[in-house]
């Protein structure tokens, strides 16, 4: 097993689904964490409980990425750093996946995402990353984005270009960081059983689509993503930077599924 011990890490966006999942087995793994949430309440107490019965130092933070980011980051920064001195990690997990068909797309909408999606990340990191810079600190930085980053939907054009956006900026905070021995990496999920996706749980039809859609056939839980997380800011991935690992069962290489068997042509 991979073990963290030693390192402390801020997961933004760790009250549920992904960012949970990364935050307890970061946990798990011997880091002291950050569990960061719009506000506290049962989600961020349970996280709490989860992360200390591991026997580290957990704390809780709150604040709305999705505000203006000129406040919002620093904010966020100097709350965690107050928290949990000596932050080496940081996944810049929250997110958002509002959206609307492209004819429809607003501007309050088309805002909201970048800000949350795009904005809030790029300016996280760079306000860590200049404090590891004036320290020598070998940080550690993990971006999530999505299958969406590569492969279009027509009702979702916003995420997707705040996804693909994300995509790239894995590899330019590579190329800049790397020579401060700074790693930057990012996880692209497919898609998983969040709250937000929840159709996947209420519509079964909507399931079953999906996993005609996805190779191994399965739509799995955000802790398939946390291993790959653990393993991206742990030594074992010393030399791995600017990489995006997709955790999608294998859709992404699929360029067309297979018929249904049930599927009778007229």
């Amino acid at each position: 097993m991979i073990k963290l011990t030693g390192h402390r890490a801020l997961v933004t966006g760790s009250t549920k689904g992904v960012g949970r999942a990364i935050v307890e087995a970061f946990a798990a793994a011997g880091a002291d964490v950050v569990i960061h949430g719009r506000k506290a309440g049962e989600e961020s107490e349970l996280v709490l409980a989860n992360c200390r019965a591991a026997g580290v130092q957990a704390e809780f933070i709150a604040g709305d990425l999705s505000g203006p980011t000129e406040t919002v980051v620093d904010e966020v920064y100097d709350k965690a750093i107050a928290a949990l001195p000596g932050i080496d990690i940081l996944v810049n997990n929250a997110g958002t996946y509002i959206d609307k068909p492209f004819l429809e797309m607003d501007l309050e909408t088309y805002h909201t995402t970048m800000r949350l999606n795009v904005a809030s990340p790029y300016f996280l990191t760079q306000r860590f990353a200049k404090d590891w810079v004036k320290n020598n600190v070998n940080g550690r930085v993990i971006l999530i984005g999505s299958i969406n980053g590569r492969l279009a939907e027509p009702v979702h054009t916003c995420y997707d270009a705040s996804k693909g956006a994300v995509e790239m900026m894995v590899k330019s905070f590579c190329v800049s960081l790397s020579p401060y021995n700074i790693r930057v990496n990012g996880l692209a999920p497919g898609l998983v059983s969040t709250p937000l996706t929840s159709i996947i749980e209420e519509d079964p039809r909507f399931k079953k689509w999906m996993e005609l859609h996805t190779p191994n056939g399965q739509v799995p839980g955000p802790e398939v993503c946390a291993e790959g997380a653990v393993y991206l800011v742990s030594d074992a991935a010393r030399h791995v930077h600017g990489h995006m690992l997709l955790i999608d069962g294998g859709m992404s290489g699929w360029q067309q599924p297979d018929m249904p068997a049930s599927y009778q042509p007229e």
